[in-house]
């Protein structure tokens, strides 16, 4: 209690003893102390203050409803909570400790069945590599005969309304199930499109023939070779599922992935008649992927060698915070683990490892990233990515490098920055990206365009111009 609400309880006390003849002989604090042989009565209208009762009743209703409640102690005035001001957590609440587990969340693997349609094996031509894919299918074109045209189309047909494939790549280490989630809230807001998300070689469940001729060479990471994967993987894709043609494309990388779908964009690699309508990059620059290459080797050094189990690996990812979202964490993961049997001798070992030897690609760092800036804008374009649509999404604006901001100042490109997101901003952020590529598809969508007639057609048609 305050000295100001000592001061007015004792001055309300004072008045109401002498209004009812009462003759108190010493008041100590707010307590007053009969003469012997009086009955002093506690005045009307003036309940007994206690802020530690206030402040329960409030949450609690009465002090009853509160668990092991402790009761006052009148033998002194340093165990008054009132009088202290100090609040005291109730037995077995410990405020400060340090939290056990994810609270109220489930760590428990999410089968990829949950987000895409199906999974494809594509074997190479030339029989070296086996690319492994996830597929959700675009809506198919509709063609169907129709007696009066659409200015602007060509007689006996119907406008396509078939819907695009995004076609996603993944970063060093990961997999094409990061992008599950995504692209399940792509399609929550564009349920035409399609989904195609490569495990590049070395990664997931893409298998190479003779992964290791030469024991003292890693596998072939270079730049150019991934770029014609995923190129493979389209066309494979297409062959596989019948398509009579391509469905538009959308393509996605994430970091060492964004280096790949700007690679394609650039070279000459997909045919001619692929649209490529535009190509995202999430969360890799240039200059700070070289810069940050650097320490590399120091960060895979301090995680983690291994795992008991899948769940104490999504543990890890969330409470480091590497992939802050546990849905997409559950679902990808598994897919960056594989179990290991080990000597009887190691009983200790952990067997859940890492599928991917990091480490072992470091040859190749420096060529995904070196050019990369030119290539996203379009400099020099040799393939179908001179005339499409770009985008970059970062998880901060200080990743920019001077030509990209130049080049976002001049227009040449769309950028977004989400700096609640970490590197994984598709994983971290799966709904904010979604909403930023469904509109960049849009804005950058031709079917939607609806040209006019040329005039020489008018004329042969016989129409007065």
């Amino acid at each position: 209690m305050s000295e100001l609400q000592k001061k007015w309880a004792k001055a309300r006390l004072s008045n109401s003893m002498q209004a009812h003849a009462y003759t108190p002989t010493q008041v100590m604090g707010a307590t007053a102390i009969p003469v012997p042989g009086t009955t002093l009565q506690p005045p009307v209208g003036i309940p007994e203050f206690n802020e530690l009762d206030e402040e329960d009743e409030d949450k609690f209703g009465s002090l009853s409803s509160i668990p092991n409640h402790p009761q006052d102690d009148d033998s002194s005035s340093a165990s008054s909570v009132s009088s202290t001001g100090t609040v005291i957590p109730s037995p077995g609440k410990a405020l400060f400790a340090r939290p056990q587990g994810v609270p109220n969340r489930s760590l428990d693997p999410i089968p990829w069945t949950t987000y895409f349609e199906r999974e494809l094996f594509l074997p190479s031509a030339d029989g070296t590599i086996t690319y492994h894919v996830y597929l959700t299918s675009p809506a198919p074109p509709a063609t169907s005969n129709t007696t009066s045209p659409t200015p602007g189309t060509t007689p006996g047909t119907k406008p396509s309304t078939g819907g695009p494939l995004f076609v996603t790549h993944h970063g060093a280490g990961s997999s094409a199930l990061s992008f599950a989630v995504l692209g399940a809230e792509i399609r929550k807001r564009l349920p035409s499109t399609g989904i195609l998300s490569l495990d590049a070689r070395g990664h997931g469940l893409t298998s190479l023939t003779n992964p290791n001729p030469n024991p003292n060479e890693p596998i072939d990471l270079s730049l150019p070779t991934l770029s014609q994967d995923l190129c493979n993987a389209i066309l494979l894709t297409a062959t596989a599922m019948s398509w009579p043609d391509i469905p538009p494309l959308i393509l996605v990388g994430h970091s060492l992935g964004g280096a790949v779908v700007t690679e394609l964009a650039y070279q000459p690699l997909l045919p001619p008649s692929v649209s490529l309508l535009g190509y995202a990059v999430l969360d890799v620059v240039e200059g700070s992927a070289l810069d940050a290459l650097q320490s590399m080797q120091t960060y895979l050094s301090t995680r983690p060698q291994g795992f008991n189990s899948l769940k104490e690996g999504i543990e890890w990812h969330v409470r480091s915070r590497t992939i802050r979202n546990s849905v997409s964490a559950r679902v990808s993961v598994p897919a960056l683990l594989v179990e290991q049997s080990e000597p009887q001798q190691q009983p200790r070992s952990k067997p859940w490892r890492w599928r991917t030897d990091l480490s072992s690609t470091q040859p190749f760092w420096q060529g995904w990233f070196i050019g990369l800036s030119k290539k996203f804008l379009g400099q020099g374009a040799k393939g179908p990515g001179r005339g499409a649509g770009k985008m970059l999404l970062l998880a901060g604006t200080d990743r920019l490098d001077t030509e990209l901001t130049i080049g976002q100042m001049q227009g040449k490109y769309a950028l977004q920055v989400f700096p609640e997101a970490g590197h994984f901003i598709h994983e971290d952020l799966p709904e904010k990206t979604a909403v930023a590529l469904v509109d960049f598809y849009r804005r950058n969508d031709r079917s939607a365009l609806v040209l006019p007639t040329k005039v020489s057609e008018l004329l042969a048609q016989g129409t007065r111009v």
